[in-house]
């Protein structure tokens, strides 16, 4: 694709982002082990979401699709999946991998998980190991940390465990195994990560307790579902905030997206850099059918200074990286950002394709070990990208030429379908032809 880059755009408008991906993946895990039926609005119909919906399809459930944006599950209780006719193919969904790993830990039958070629290569075992130690009988290749993946089901119990890093897949699959398992799971973070699978499970009434980094489930005999609207996608949303902060007198006004508290690092960050950000909640935690709230965020174009970003804040703001990269690039001063280093296990090592492309256009970035230094520049130049087969590294570069003066090309936006089909779309929206 070819992009001539204009720099001072202008505009004044609003955007609706697409459903929350981590959300939607969820929301067909805990309907499809339910008791009853299900209707999903709002669901994100893109490649890895729709890996969620047929994988569980594979394994008895009967899902349905009511209209462009709508499920309608018939969950078959946390008993009745029934083993798949053949190997389990996923995709490229890690978060699709790594949970179901833990639920078909407790099943009664055996399972061989297997994904594309990227897929296939992002790392197992930080799942597999806690897992066995509560009994799961796991395989996978190059010492357990590669798919293909056989699961054996049978009786888990539970276990204390620390995890090593703070990540929202790892602890999810613990959950989800912990409803199973005999006596209690206890699960301790190093840092706060997105709790999309905790708020959900209290809201279908799970045994589940949660103090500060500490989270405690117990077994569940059964969970009963209920229809559930899925707010809009902040990682979505991400690449619009960036275009109007970015862009020279604009104003975006971004509807109905989710409003996690662990989700809000990106914006927490923004805003002390200067960014003219403000968060208006419409429906609050104790309103909403799965405790997630959502409302606006109004957006106008600002002039942004470098700042610190800690570790401890990464894990709220992990798939907003890449595009913080581009803004810190753009941004007075020098912004140093630490403990970045899990992006490497991404789609794409993501600390390098922003890197290549990033200085490619004359940014000056340099990576000390796991932790990232930016130097602020006043313009990026003309370049060819590459999206290095990653969605998200893919929509930075298109943000990228379009707030710059110049000539871009970038290869390979097929990838783009994994997370947000429509993002072309949206930008032609907001902004006209590209």
């Amino acid at each position: 694709m070819k992009i001539t880059g204009k720099s001072g755009l202008s505009f004044d408008s609003y955007y609706s982002p697409p459903a929350d991906k981590s959300i939607s993946h969820r929301s067909v895990f805990f309907s499809s082990l339910s008791s009853n039926a299900v209707k999903i609005r709002n669901f994100l119909f893109s490649e890895d979401c729709l890996s969620t919906v047929k994988a569980f399809q594979a394994l008895g459930v009967n899902i349905d699709l009511i209209d462009e944006r709508s499920l309608e599950v018939s969950g078959v209780g946390l008993k009745g999946l029934k083993a798949p006719l053949g190997e389990l193919y996923l995709g490229n969904s890690g978060t699709t991998a790594r949970l179901i790993t833990g639920l078909l830990s407790a099943q009664s039958f055996e399972t061989v998980l297997i994904g594309d070629n990227s897929l296939s290569r992002r790392p197992m075992a930080r799942v597999i190991q806690p897992l066995r130690l509560m009994g799961a009988d796991i395989r996978g290749e190059d010492n357990d940390n590669l798919l293909p993946v056989r699961i054996k089901g049978g009786k888990l119990k539970g276990v204390e465990y620390e995890l090593p890093v703070a990540s929202a897949q790892v602890k999810s699959a613990l959950l989800i195994a912990g409803m199973y398992a005999k006596g209690k799971t206890i699960i301790h973070e190093p840092f706060k990560s997105r709790d999309h699978t905790e708020r959900m499970l209290k809201a279908f009434e799970a045994d589940i307790k949660i103090e500060g980094l500490k989270t405690e489930i117990s077994f569940v005999k059964q969970i009963t579902a209920q229809d559930m609207f899925i707010p809009g996608d902040i990682s979505s949303a991400a690449f619009f905030i960036a275009l109007c902060l970015l862009s020279s007198d604009s104003r975006l006004v971004i509807k109905n997206v989710g409003l996690n508290p662990t989700r809000l690092g990106f914006i927490d960050v923004l805003k002390r850099m200067g960014g003219e950000i403000e968060v208006v909640c419409k429906v609050k935690e104790e309103e909403s059918e799965i405790y997630e709230p959502y409302g606006d965020i109004i957006v106008t174009s600002s002039t942004l200074n470098g700042i610190n970003v800690k570790k401890e804040e990464i894990p709220r703001m992990i798939d907003e990286l890449p595009i913080l990269f581009l803004i810190a690039s753009l941004a007075k001063g020098e912004t140093y950002i630490e403990g970045v280093s899990e992006l490497r296990l991404k789609e794409t090592d993501r600390i390098n394709s922003m890197l290549v492309n990033l200085k490619n256009m004359g940014a000056e970035m340099e990576v000390d070990i796991d932790n990232i230094k930016i130097r602020g520049i006043k313009r990026f130049k003309s370049a060819s990208l590459c999206a290095f087969s990653d969605h998200r590294t893919a929509m930075v570069s298109i943000i990228a030429a379009l707030v710059s003066k110049g000539d871009f090309s970038i290869d390979n936006l097929d990838c783009i379908k994994i997370s947000y089909p429509d993002f072309l779309l949206d930008v032609q929206k907001i902004l006209g032809d590209i």
